[in-house]
């Protein structure tokens, strides 16, 4: 059993509190990273329903390819094809871009899945709003990190990910995700120094 860490500070990392279970099958496993695995891929792509796409779709390949491999495995693949899944959708909106092909961000679900997640201040209505501060200005720091920076901090941080678990997902070595990780880190704690004194 895994227990995710909560931000106390700005070097500390901003998983969500609940325990993680190591699954003992596919469906227990995909729910317990279902909800992570939006959280990455929106703040990757900015796009509601592009992450649920890219999750959807990384869920289904994980499923029909890797559901005989042995359950410490699923993790690091899970997050690799996601990656795929999220850098497939970049070129598309690329390649969409020079074609002058717009698309909508709305697809008519207004609900939204994040904020169906319990409330972490328990009703008390300042520290909800610094909370929602703190976690907008980290989001927004996140999604402005270089693309590697953002997978090696998500992918070690909030998913706990060993360094080499991390550079199996990302297809590097483990000194990369290092180096990835360190800038990551210096960059959001500069950031969000203001946010978390």
């Amino acid at each position: 059993m895994q227990q995710a860490h909560a931000m106390d500070g700005p070097g500390a990392c901003p998983a969500a509190t609940c325990v993680v279970e190591e699954p003992g099958n596919i469906e227990a496993f995909l729910r317990a990273v279902e909800r992570r695995g939006f959280l990455m891929a929106r703040v990757a792509l900015g796009n509601e329903a592009d992450a649920l796409d890219a999750v959807q779709d990384t869920m289904l390949r994980l499923v029909q390819g890797y559901a005989g491999r042995p359950p410490d495995e699923w993790r690091p693949l899970f997050y690799r094809i996601l990656r795929n899944r999220i850098t497939d959708f970049r070129r598309r909106r690329k390649i969409e871009s020079l074609f002058g092909v717009w698309r909508s961000n709305n697809d008519g679900d207004d609900e939204d899945p994040i904020a169906q997640l319990p409330d972490p201040a328990g009703g008390d209505p300042e520290r909800l709003v610094a909370g929602e501060r703190r976690g907008q200005a980290l989001m927004q720091a996140v999604a402005e990190l270089p693309e590697r920076q953002q997978q090696a901090f998500m992918l070690r941080c909030w998913e706990g990910l060993s360094t080499i678990e991390t550079a199996q997902a990302m297809g590097c070595t483990d000194g990369s995700v290092k180096t990835h990780y360190f800038r990551a880190m210096h960059a959001l704690r500069e950031k969000l120094e203001d946010h978390w004194p």
